[in-house]
């Protein structure tokens, strides 16, 4: 995905003119001059008659300017490095300083890997033609005149694609138990949309039949993962769920309850690990919230609870009648962990009958609102809806992205809210279930190859840092045995 990402950067980075030429390399080794196939492209973007794709000689004076010129506007280039690393220092740099760049320096910016455009793509490409278009839309700046600039218009896209030929076929993999699994793509559901790859379910929904089942994941919680599952990925591949297995257990439902902070590397406290059948109670407003949510997409719910050693009988009876009470079709105890696929039979019953009811029911799936709507009414919906917000605020750098990229035609695109994965809100420490609050958006990008406009909300980074205390101290090796020691 690096190696992916700098083959257009070093596009960028060479655009010091506001000319790109195009039209010189048109000459094959015989010396007759001959547009590449992504040149054909470009012609055809720009509407210049198909007698003259043969002969590039034939186009005007005005069709070789407007062929040859993309009069980029280095001050709207959105196209980020990345890096599959945690790193703070790469939120904000600065290229362009090295003598050969000839002062074209400019500020710029790493996300995270899982934050790409490509990885979004990969996921969300239903074949290796429809990778081609959406490499190939990508927008990396805008022209002087507003005018969007995509990779197809740099002369990259089919390069691209070259790049990730190989990579749009899922990995076959296989459970403990023999179980096929197909793993495939990883956006993040925090700052992408959070869901493996459209081609992994289709290859899949082939192998089960008519009569099988395929389960799919959606990452984090049900107001990101969930959420873009349905709003970005159904919305384009055509797949609709017949059940959402949602997954909850004691010891988080006991935090957002009000238990303390669970911090890694040092010892959970006593709240977690004895009975506390109130502070589950109080916690499952976070899982009511989750059920409420789904059902919004006229989907019915399973809620697994994961059983944990600490857990007791008690506990894990509040939470299953808190679920069914609250809308959840089935409720169940899974100790797939201990046990294996044993301990999930519970779940593949009532996972199994709640389709088939749904199925029987005539009822469908639904999403939460149409493509038609303004961007900003796509996030308030999301915001309001999903997250509980009162109300919406954006800062002037947001304000004037809307307004660009509902000029440039945008409009119709999906929201993807970047978003802490930890809240309904935009405050990490606002446990259970906050209403209320101010959803407030602090940028604006606009994913057009994927098919999303990205939200970037409160503090949330396109790359993390490390925390206070990185796992690194407790990761050594053993010089006698050569074993890594501290990873568990």
């Amino acid at each position: 995905m690096l190696r992916l990402r700098l083959c257009v950067l070093n596009v960028l980075t060479r655009l010091s003119l506001t000319r790109l030429s195009l039209f010189a390399p048109c000459r094959n080794k015989a010396g007759k001059r001959s547009f590449s196939p992504i040149m054909l492209r470009r012609l055809k973007a720009l509407k210049i008659d198909p007698s003259k794709y043969t002969d590039p000689d034939s186009l005007s004076e005005a069709e070789r300017a407007a062929f040859v010129r993309l009069d980029i506007d280095e001050a709207t280039i959105t196209w980020k490095r990345v890096l599959d690393t945690n790193d703070r220092f790469l939120r904000r740099i600065t290229i362009g300083q090295g003598p050969q760049e000839k002062g074209q320096t400019r500020e710029t910016s790493f996300d995270i890997a899982v934050a790409s455009e490509i990885m979004a793509i990969l996921a969300l490409a239903s074949s290796l033609a429809d990778m081609r278009e959406r490499l190939g839309g990508i927008v990396v700046a805008n022209s002087k005149d507003g005018r969007p600039v995509t990779a197809d218009d740099l002369g990259v896209g089919g390069a691209l694609t070259v790049l990730m030929k190989d990579a749009i076929n899922p990995t076959l993999m296989q459970t403990l138990e023999g179980t096929p699994v197909l793993v495939h793509a990883g956006p993040f559901a925090n700052i992408a949309h959070g869901n493996s790859s459209v081609v992994a379910d289709k290859v899949a929904l082939k192998a089960v039949g008519e009569e099988g089942f395929v389960v799919t994941e959606a990452g984090f919680g049900a107001d990101i993962g969930f959420e873009k599952f349905a709003n970005i990925k159904s919305r384009y591949s055509g797949l609709k769920p017949s059940c959402v297995v949602l997954v909850a257990t004691v010891r988080a439902l006991k935090m957002h309850g009000g238990g303390p902070p669970v911090v890694a590397g040092r010892p959970l406290d006593h709240a977690y690990t004895t009975e506390n059948v109130e502070l589950v109670k109080a916690g499952c407003s976070n899982l009511r919230r989750h059920i409420e949510n789904i059902r919004k997409f006229n989907v019915p719910v399973v809620v697994a609870v994961n059983r944990f050693s600490s857990d007791t009988d008690a506990e894990l009876q509040a939470v299953l009648a808190e679920a069914t009470a609250h809308g959840a079709a089935r409720a169940v105890i899974c100790e797939h962990h201990g046990k294996g696929g044993k301990g999930a039979v519970d779940l593949a019953v009532a996972v199994k009958e709640t389709c088939e009811a749904f199925k029987a029911s005539g009822e469908s799936f639904k999403l939460l609102y149409d493509d038609a709507l303004p961007i900003k009414d796509k996030i308030s919906t999301v915001a309001t809806e999903i997250y509980a917000a009162g109300e919406v605020t954006y800062t002037p750098e947001a304000e004037a992205a809307l307004e660009r990229y509902e000029r440039m035609g945008f409009g119709n695109l999906p929201v993807c809210i970047a978003k802490t994965q930890y809240s309904f809100s935009t405050d990490a420490a606002a446990k259970g279930a906050p209403s209320g609050h101010t959803l407030m958006v602090r940028e604006v990008r606009a994913s057009v190859g994927a098919g999303f406009i990205i939200a970037i909300c409160g503090d949330m980074m396109m790359i993390p840092g490390l925390p206070t205390r990185p796992a690194f101290y407790e990761i050594d090796i053993d010089p006698e045995t050569g074993k890594i020691v501290g990873l568990s």
